[in-house]
């Protein structure tokens, strides 16, 4: 059973996307939000990849030999996971980004 989140939990989850959709340069706690909130995202990444390895040596040391068919789902998870875990930071997507034309 989930326990529920707290109040101070709360208040420090992010609440802006990780992208520069609709940030207006000028307004720079808007701006530094935004920052934070890629760098943030790009940390989940790397965690996630880190806690995936580690499972897959616990996994590699388990199994021993058999360890090429029983920890291939791991294997095959944290390839995935390595593509995009590298801490990159904000200031390319921040200088390149784009913005996206309205529909019309």
């Amino acid at each position: 059973m989930p326990t529920p989140e707290s109040a101070a939990f709360l208040a420090k989850k992010p609440s802006v996307p990780p992208t520069f959709d609709g940030v207006n340069y000028d307004d720079n706690v808007a701006l530094k939000a935004a920052q934070d909130s890629v760098l943030r995202e790009q940390w989940v990444k790397s965690m996630m990849a880190r806690l995936v390895r580690e499972e897959m040596g616990k996994c590699y040391y388990r199994e021993g030999v058999n360890h090429l068919e029983k920890c291939g789902k791991l294997r095959e998870r944290y390839l995935e996971l390595l593509k995009e875990s590298k801490v990159k930071g904000y200031l390319f997507q921040q200088l390149n980004y784009v913005p996206k034309e309205s529909e019309s």
